[in-house]
Order: structure tokens, then sequence, then C-alpha cells
């Protein structure tokens, strides 16, 4: 693919660059033009990523620790130094603001190095065996294999570090890959694909096959020549993914709608800037962005203030504009989806502080205020530049409201009291409670995931090796 057009892009099936006879087009979501035409990958197609997958398994899951290193850290340097033009990519395909594209970038960098790292870690452990009577002269030891072929399935919202979490801890593990990333943004996954192929790693153990989940995903998820299922996406599709893989490890990163505590004690200086990021960065569409604000009375109009006039500072418009805060959603369709749950929570009684207006994909970010529990606003997962704030007596009262979700990702608290910080982190059950941040608060080496219908399993580098990993027992009569 080097050298190639940007508008001319490929899929990377054993280790080829190939067209196919149906294509889509990727479009920059500011404008409208047309970025890139991609090949939608058939049946058929899948089929023979799967078998390279397989077929690259027995040479790959053999590679010294130290080659596998090699090439992740080989692949990490290109990243880093191409970061500005991937991350203007980033920016069009996703309409991700530039400045947020190059965070990716960043932590994407920062990912791949750390598998890289990861990839030296790998071990087990000696067991005595004689602990038992039916052990006495026996050596016991376990080691980690790699499971064989991982599907994995990217959403768009970060269509780099999100690969880059499923990809770096294969790779590291030695597992091989089958890639589907979202149709919304593909480029950038394509184009990771030539930097590994570029950084050497063999024909077959990376694949990366563009479609629709109902031809591409589902017949990546029921093929019995996979081994584990890491998916990254809807509750409802993940539930899907699930009844379809069978006895498969399966890694499920799902939904939330985040809850964040602002209590009395809380330092505001550091707590509005740092929620206003959270709530509205990349135009909400994270799956830990803050959604539900819960204030305490004391502290509430002054908070609200400033968090409103925050708000209101943001700047709207085109990705690529190095000042700009908020571009447009992914699709227009969400963005009339979150205008409609606005407009549905105000008609229930809700007040509108500012947002609200929608023009094409762009949703302008949106403060509410006396919402109740049961609106969509409140009890779903927006995935849009939403937040509700919510004002509360006690902190028990406060706890109690964040942990009463179906979802239960992570959730965040703005307290001195390190008593109320562990009633906080003991009562919510969530993958992760943030003390002193918000729910947003993520880096890519920590344990990553959710309880409830947030999800199955663990990501973060170390985490996700392990998901990706098997134990093989050994015992030896002398």
């Amino acid at each position: 693919m080097s050298g190639l057009e940007p508008s001319a892009y490929k899929l990377f099936i054993d280790g080829k660059w190939e067209g196919g006879s149906r294509v889509m087009t990727v479009i920059d979501k500011f404008t409208g033009e047309c970025v890139a035409t991609v090949p939608v990958a058939d049946g058929e197609a899948v089929d023979r990523a799967i078998a390279a997958a397989r077929a690259a398994f027995p040479s790959y899951s053999r590679l010294p620790a130290h080659k596998r290193h090699e090439i992740l850290q080989k692949a990490t340097q290109l990243f880093d130094a191409r970061k500005d033009v991937l991350a203007a990519l980033i920016a069009r395909e996703a309409g991700k603001p530039l400045k947020y594209a190059l965070a990716e970038l960043n932590r994407s960098v920062e990912t791949f190095r750390f598998s890289a790292e990861e990839a030296k870690r790998i071990h087990g452990e000696t067991v005595p065996l004689d602990a038992s009577v039916a052990g006495e002269g026996r050596i016991g030891f376990w080691v980690r294999v790699p499971v064989g072929v991982v599907a994995a399935i990217t959403p768009f919202n970060f269509p780099l570090n999100l690969v880059a979490h499923k990809i770096g801890p294969a790779l590291a593990a030695g597992c091989t890959v089958v890639l589907k990333p979202a149709s919304t943004t593909p480029l950038i996954a394509l184009r990771m694909a030539e930097i590994f192929e570029e950084a050497g790693l063999p024909p077959g153990v990376l694949n990366v096959v563009v479609g629709p989940g109902g031809v591409v995903g589902d017949r990546m998820v029921a093929d019995p020549r996979v081994s584990k299922v890491s998916f990254t996406g809807s509750p409802p599709v993940g539930e899907a993914i699930i009844r379809k893989a069978g006895l498969k490890k399966v890694t499920m990163e799902l939904g939330n709608n985040s809850g964040t505590i602002i209590e009395p004690d809380a330092d505001l200086d550091a707590a509005v800037p740092r929620c206003v990021v959270s709530a509205f960065a990349n135009s909400g569409q994270v799956c830990i962005s803050l959604q539900r604000l819960y204030v305490h009375r004391d502290v509430a109009v002054e908070f609200t203030r400033r968090f409103v006039e925050a708000t209101k500072a943001l700047k709207v418009g085109n990705p690529l504009d190095h000042d700009i805060d908020i571009g447009p959603m992914i699709e227009e369709g969400e963005a009339i989806r979150a205008e409609a749950w606005i407009r549905e929570a105000i008609d229930q009684g809700a007040t509108l502080l500012c947002g609200g207006k929608r023009e094409g994909r762009i949703l302008y970010p949106t403060v509410l205020a006396d919402v109740s529990p049961a609106m969509k606003v409140m009890c779903e997962e927006a995935f849009a530049p939403l937040v509700s704030i919510v004002i509360y007596d006690s902190f028990e009262e406060a706890v109690r409201l964040v942990d009463d979700s179906p979802f239960g990702l992570q959730a965040g608290i703005y307290t001195n009291d390190i008593k109320k910080a562990f009633y906080a982190i003991d009562r919510i059950d969530a993958g992760g409670v943030m003390i002193n941040d918000s729910s947003i608060f993520r880096v890519d080496h920590m344990p990553y995931g959710g309880n409830k219908l947030s999800g199955l399993g663990r990501e973060g580098v170390p985490f996700a090796v392990e998901e990706m990993t098997t134990i093989k027992m050994v015992m030896i009569k002398p």
C-alpha cells in the first residue's frame, strides 16, 4: 500500500493489498467530501483473512519474544514519526478536533510501546506439586501461551487507539489477528496495517477487512478457527456477539452513562474545566464521557455558573482547525437522535442551561438541569455532547444515584475526605472509581473495563495480554 493515493485504499489480507467488486465511500465528517474509497469485504474475503491468520499462527506464536518486541517497537517509532499526518486523517474521517486526534496518536504510540514492552514480560510460575501427597517427586510449572486467532471488532470514536488496544497485546502475546474497523472510520486502521507491514510483521499475522457487521463481523465471530473475540461497541451488539461466538474467549467493552460527584470541599478550579472536557471531548462520543453530574447543594450555584460559562466558551467548527473544541458527530442520524432526547427531556420538565442547537452533524454542547432519573438523557447512554446536572444533599444519596444505573464502567468523585472516597469505592459497582478526577480518566496500561451492562473482561495492555493467552500446565516426573 506504500505510495498509494489516499482515495484508493485496499484491504489487507495475508500480507497483500486487495481490491474488491464493491467499494464504500469514507467522507470528511465536517465537509461531507469524499476522503477515500475502500473495498467492502464479502464472505469469501473474510474466510481468506481468517485462513491466513490461522495459517500464520503456528510460526508467529513461536517467534521469540525479543523479535515480537522488535516489530512492535519499530511500529511504535513509525507511528511517532508520522503522528501529525495520521492525526489529520483521524480528524477528517472521525470528525475529531485535531487537538484530540493528536492526543489519540500520542496515546496510541504509548499503547504500542507498552505492548512492545509486555512482549518480554509474559511468563509463568512454578507450582509446588509436593504440597499434595499425590505430587511427591514431581516438578510442576505453568506457562502462558497465545490463544490463537483473535477477531477484533473496533468502533469509530478512537479509531486508532482502540485498535491499538486489541492489536498491540495480541501481537505481543503471539496471536494472529483479523481486524474489522468501524465502516465510518476504516482508513487509520489500514494505515496501521501499512506501518506494521513496514515494521516487518510476517504475512497473515494481521489482516484488515472492512464491511458491515452482518457480513464481516458475524462471519468472523462465528468461525470455529477464531479462538477469541475482542469487541468494543454497544451492549446489544455485544450480547449478540456472545450468542454467536460459542465456546470462545470474549472481551466486551460496552456502554456507560458515567457519573461524577462534586462534594462541597472539591477544588472547583480543577473540577470545572476537567468536567467540561470530560463531558464534551470528541463530542461526548467516549464510553467514559461524563453524562451525569451530581453537585452538592452548597456549591451547586457556583459550580453550575462556572460550568455553563466554560461550556459556552467552547469553539465549534472544522476539526482541522487547531483551536476547535467541538466537531461533528459521526453521523447526522446520531445528532438527530441526541437532539430528540434533549427535546424530550425539556418536554418532561428539564431546563436547558445552554446548547441544544443542531447544525447537520454538529450538536452544540448541551447542559441540562432539573432532570429526572427516568429521562433518556439520564438512564441511557447519550454518546453525544450532553450532560445533566443534578443537585444532591447528602453524599450517601449521591453515591446511590451514581450506582443506580444498568451500566458500571467508571465513575468520578471530587472530595478531599478520605472516608467519603472509600465509602464510594466500596459502594459503586463499576470497573473504575476515580478520586479527584472525573469518570473519563484512563491511561493505557491500567485495567480498563466495566461491570453490569458495561462489559466483560479487561483491557489495558498487561491485562489484555492475559485475556489473549491461556495457561498451559506442565508436570514432569523425573
